[in-house]
This record gives structure tokens, sequence and C-alpha cells, in this order.
């Protein structure tokens, strides 16, 4: 009896460790922004993105869900998705703009923005659980939104010459335009596929382990290009989805009329 009680206790903190990973790598994040170290800080949101990943999937095949994890959980993401890439983004590029008048307030008020949106979009989030449809997110989910801003850094997005245009880079308005359209989304009702209907058990097709292969090669060859591109892809998806889900209502509506 006590052996299994032991194990059952042990079980428990086993997704809580991996959060922590996670809250790590996202502290870790912050204090390399504030280092100048902005690849280093992209690559930390990056990896706890993953452990975010898998502390969940622990969760589920052990087990051992609770509320104290779901809550630990949404801390962890507001350091790691709300807090790292805000402050990323803000040290990398916009407090450049600091010197110009206005600009400098849209820079640091643009990081804001995504900051609190990204806690609107975690209490959202944790109040519609158990009531909302597995299937999509409500809203950009957070990590999603920093791998945007990461991935895009990552890149060095705004180092790109055709972008020096006039005495402030045109790739300036555009990081701020990012910044702000992500956290925007984060509490739009615009819906997001979750991926949590994918079952590992299946058996998968060959076409689909080629292109898994395909795409692991490419992601070690070109990783922030290969990140940047399938976050803003999934970034551009909601729209899509949610057009095509409206589209349908309506469509059902004129049928319902007409009968």
């Amino acid at each position: 009896m006590t052996e299994k009680r032991q194990n059952k206790r042990g079980i428990y903190i086993l997704p809580s460790i991996f959060t922590t990973f996670a809250l790590f790598a996202g502290f870790y994040s912050i204090v390399a922004s504030i280092n100048g170290d902005y690849t280093l800080a992209a690559i930390s949101i990056m990896v706890a993105m993953l452990w975010d990943a898998l502390d969940g999937r622990v969760a589920r095949l052990t087990n051992t869900q609770s509320a104290f994890g779901a809550e630990y959980d949404s801390l962890s993401d507001l350091v790691s998705f709300g807090v790292a890439p805000a402050l990323l983004v803000y040290e990398w590029s916009l407090s450049d703009l600091k010197s110009i008048a206005l600009l400098g307030e849209i820079g640091w008020l643009a990081a804001f923005i995504y900051l609190t949106c990204a806690a609107l979009r975690l209490a959202r989030f944790n109040t519609q659980v158990g009531t909302a449809d597995k299937r999509y997110f409500q809203g950009l989910p957070s990590p999603a939104a920093a791998g945007v801003i990461a991935s895009m850094i990552w890149l060095k997005f705004w180092n790109f010459e055709f972008l020096d245009i006039g005495v402030v880079s045109f790739s300036y308005y555009i990081g701020i335009a990012i910044t702000i359209i992500c956290g925007l989304l984060m509490v739009s009702n615009v819906r997001y596929y979750s991926f949590k209907e994918f079952d590992t058990k299946n058996k998968a097709s060959f076409r689909f382990l080629l292109l898994t292969v395909l795409s692991l090669i490419l992601l070690l060859y070109k990783p922030n290009i290969i990140l940047f591109t399938g976050f803003f892809i999934y970034l551009l998806s909601g729209p899509f989805i949610t057009t095509i889900g409206l589209n349908k209502k309506r469509n059902q509506k004129k049928q319902a009329k007409s009968t």
C-alpha cells in the first residue's frame, strides 16, 4: 500500500516538473533578452513550447490532470509566452524607436498590448475548460503567438536590407503590426485547429511518414525559416477556418429557410 501511494504522488509531480522546465526556459529567455542575446532568447521560447506541449501529454497519459496543474501551467505560459516574447520584441527592436518622438511610445505600447492580450487569452481559456470544443481553440493560442514573434526574431527579419527605407526601417512598422496582430488574435473569436484529436496510436500512411521525415530534415537544416513559415501559416489558418465555418452556417440557414 505504501509503495502505491508513493508512486501516485510521484506521478502527480511529473507533469509539474515539465511545467517547471517550461517556466525556466521562459525565464531564461527574459534574462537573455536583457543581456542582449536575442537569438538565444528566441530559441529559449521555442524550448519552452516543447516542454509546454509535453506536460499536458504526460498528464493525460498518466491520468494525473488536476486543477493545480492547469493553473500552474497557465502561470508558466504567461511568463514563457507572454512576458518573454513581449520583452524580447521590445528589447530587440521596438526599443530603438524611443529616440523618435511618437514611435517610441508606440514601441512599448505594442509590447504591452501583446502581454495584456496573452494574459486575457489564458484567463479566458481557464474559464472554458470542459465546455469549449476540443477540436478548436478560440483565439490564437499564446504559444503560437509567441512562436511567430520568436521565430521572426530568430530569422532576423528586421535585418533585411531591402526593408531599410527612410530614417526608420519599414521593418519596424511591420514588427509593430505583427506584434499587435498576434495580441489581438489571441483575444479574438477566430478559431484555430487544436490538433488534440490527432492520435499517434492510429496507423499513418506512407506519404504522411515521408512528409514528416522531410519536414524534420528541413527543420534541422534551416530551423528559423521553417519555424517562422509554419507559425505564420498557422496564424493565417485561423481566419480561413473561421470564414469557412461562417459560410457553412449561412448556407445551412438558407437551406433551412427554403425548406
